[in-house]
């Protein structure tokens, strides 16, 4: 799906561009698409790393992933099941978040007892990056970084050795990205300047808070 200037202007805060005191439409633009770049990039790269634990896992331990609810990886070693949930990084998300896993770690393990009667089953927080050395969360166990790489491979050296791989795929897929950020750069700040800019070259401010937070007018609700 190509992104578009006005969903994106929907989700960001005009007060604050007008606070930066921002005059150009490019610097906006600019603004809001590395916001929503950064925000997506976690999540994209989270999951592609998420993807290559799961093929190592599999090439080592025959790992494979899991049908369970918010379980991510499953796999039989030293006579005990597995089951994990893949995060970034050890600070992936808040007590809400860590609650919900939590609750799909036991309902996984409910699920194995029952249907399978698989009785030794250890629960893992598996985390990409990061430490955390207090592994032992009680109902869990939060694996982090070097302890995680080597938990699914069996190769405590494997954190630094994916490293060089990642490095080459970045360089050739660099050159692209540029291109089309810059095109992007250039596409919105075409439509912004035509859509929120005056003929002498002034943002609209008024025009832009109105888009991004006036009330529609065939609205006839009360508030």
């Amino acid at each position: 799906m190509t992104l578009k200037l006005n969903e994106v202007l929907k989700r960001k805060n005009p007060y604050l561009f007008k606070a930066k005191d921002i005059t150009t439409a490019q610097d906006i633009v600019k603004l809001i698409l590395d916001a929503h770049l950064s925000s997506q990039e976690e999540g994209i790269f989270g999951g592609f790393l998420e993807a290559l634990a799961i093929f190592i896992c599999n090439k080592v331990y025959s790992g494979y992933k899991s049908s369970a609810e918010g379980i991510d990886l499953e796999f039989d070693k030293n006579n005990s099941k597995y089951i994990v949930a893949i995060k970034s990084g050890p600070n992936w998300g808040n007590s809400r978040q860590i609650s919900k896993m939590l609750d799909d770690l036991k309902k996984a393990k409910r699920v194995l007892r029952t249907n399978f009667k698989v009785t030794n089953i250890i629960a893992i927080n598996g985390c990409c990056y990061g430490i955390d050395d207090n592994p032992d969360k009680g109902d869990y166990i939060k694996l982090c970084g070097q302890r995680f790489w080597t938990f699914i491979s069996g190769d405590g050296n494997l954190y630094i050795k994916i490293i060089e791989p990642l490095g080459y795929q970045a360089k050739e897929k660099n050159k692209q990205f540029l291109q089309e950020y810059g095109r992007a750069i250039n596409r919105f700040t075409m439509e912004f300047g035509k859509n929120y800019c005056s003929r002498s070259g002034d943002i609209l401010w008024n025009k832009l808070v109105k888009f991004n937070s006036g009330k529609k007018k065939n609205n006839n609700t009360r508030w």
